[in-house]
């Protein structure tokens, strides 16, 4: 919401800034500075889980951005975070700067992105869904097989944690105030690109291609970078995930994943800047507060996130944003 006159231009300096503000930059803000203080008395593992959320996050910002605004149906995210997760640890083991792996690592996906997301351009709905799925399956092959060069069912282990600027993050708590930076920066820029008129144009994408071409957007482009920055998204989280648990191996970038990433995006509310942080924290936490059950902990997760599904398609934040508007045409 905004401060503007008649004439639609910001009111007053003041207007202009307070223009600038939405709910989304505000919740990224303060869940930053709560996130950094708050696993102070939390214990090592209760930091690990914290950090695991956010790095899954990221990774789902990513899917968010190709899913939910510009509605292209990508099932492979978790391959680009197993790309990002082992060039990281293949670099820093190197002796490659951390900041650099990196930066590398989500140029690779990024370049990966865009050869993939050519199919993009002449199928869509659920035939690009295919083409992404078997994309996912050659990357867990050649994860899981090329021994000499990921390790295959053995993995890496020994993953250094990063050294910036000579600070050291060592301890979980460092490396999940680390993280916490990292994850703010790289949402501050999703914000910026969804509000500025690439964004406006990944909206037009998902509402309706042929509109939008008419109206003079390249939708070809737009639909190579919506899917080649998504890419980079799960790139940045893998060099992030590899250093957390300091080995990886095929396992966690299995099409389960990929799935389970889309689930995230979807429950939290796709299309929605916060909409990946809700649907990471109740796929990363839910399954750790229902361990008092046993073994029945992953069958009640199940049951729990079919049920919000069938209540409410849109994503928690979607339900949210209706009941906002009943409200408003109540008053």
């Amino acid at each position: 919401m905004s401060v503007i006159d008649t004439s639609g231009r910001p009111a007053s300096r003041l207007g202009a800034l307070v223009a600038g503000i939405d709910a989304a930059l505000v919740t990224l803000l303060v869940g930053a500075l709560v996130l950094w203080f708050l696993p102070v008395n939390m214990g090592r593992y209760g930091t690990y889980v914290l950090s695991l959320w956010l790095v899954t996050a990221v990774a789902a910002m990513g899917l968010n951005l190709i899913l939910g605004y510009a509605g292209l149906k990508a099932l492979c995210q978790a391959a680009f975070l197993g790309i990002g997760a082992y060039t990281t640890a293949l670099l820093t083991k190197a002796g490659v700067p951390w900041i650099a792996a990196f930066g590398l690592s989500g140029l690779a996906c990024f370049l990966v992105g865009i050869v993939i997301g050519f199919p993009a351009l002449r199928v869509r709905a659920h035939y690009l869904g295919f083409v992404t799925l078997a994309f996912a399956t050659v990357v867990w092959l050649i994860m899981r097989n090329e021994q000499w060069l990921t390790g295959g069912t053995f993995g890496l282990s020994n993953i250094p944690r990063p050294q910036v600027f000579g600070w050291s993050t060592d301890g979980a708590l460092a490396f999940h105030r680390f993280v916490v930076g990292v994850t703010l920066v790289l949402a501050l820029a999703l914000w910026w690109l969804v509000r500025s008129p690439w964004g406006r144009a990944f909206l037009a994408l998902r509402e309706n291609p042929v509109r939008a071409a008419s109206l003079g957007i390249d939708t070809r482009l737009y639909t190579l970078m919506a899917f080649a920055i998504g890419s980079a998204y799960g790139g940045f989280a893998g060099a992030l995930y590899a250093p957390l648990v300091e080995f990886i191996d095929p396992s966690p970038f299995s099409l389960a994943a990929s799935f389970f990433l889309v689930l995230m995006v979807i429950c939290g509310g796709a299309g929605f800047m916060v909409g990946p942080f809700i649907g990471a924290l109740l796929a990363v936490a839910l399954p750790e507060w229902l361990r008092f059950t046993g073994g029945l902990y992953l069958l009640i997760f199940a049951a729990s996130v079919l049920v919000l599904l069938i209540l409410c398609p849109g994503g928690i934040l979607g339900l949210g944003e209706r009941a906002l508007a009943a409200l408003r045409r109540r008053s």
